[in-house]
């Protein structure tokens, strides 16, 4: 997304829609976007720069780290900030800032059912072998001796 600085009154200027954003450094990871980038920023000059705000999703498609399926997952920016100062060209490219807040909110480790959405075949299969219950075992500190 870039924006011509020209573009941009006085007051300001509202962005929202969707835009078809890949994310190059995610492939390497097997993770690819899912969907269009949605954004809804407010943008404007101030006297020392330009400055944005607003929310970002990106979905994403992940692998889960229990069950080892796929699923998408919206990566969710609800405060996207950025302050840059204006030095050089007259068009701003938002591209690298957008790409750094989305990379920074992808989960480390991602779970199918951590939205609450599905249950993880992983999970059900760790319930189903907990039916057994098992003693504990104090036996090595029942050997203990202190003085």
């Amino acid at each position: 997304m870039k924006i011509h600085l020209k573009q941009i009154p006085a007051e300001g200027l509202h962005l929202e829609g969707k835009e078809d954003y890949p994310i190059p450094e995610l492939e390497a990871d097997g993770i690819r976007c899912a969907g269009p980038l949605h954004y809804d920023l407010d943008i404007g000059i101030s006297s020392d720069g330009l400055w944005a705000s607003g929310s970002l999703n990106q979905p994403v498609e992940v692998t889960c780290v229990a069950c080892l399926e796929k699923f998408v997952h919206e990566i969710k920016v609800p405060a996207f900030a950025l302050h840059k100062e204006l030095q050089g060209p007259e068009i701003v490219d938002f591209a690298p800032f957008i790409r750094e807040d989305i990379l920074l909110n992808l989960p480390a480790h991602p779970r199918c059912d951590r939205d609450g959405g599905r249950i993880c075949k992983a999970a059900h299969l760790e319930m189903t072998g907990q039916t057994v219950k098992r003693q504990p075992d104090w036996s090595a500190l029942d050997k203990l001796k202190l003085k």
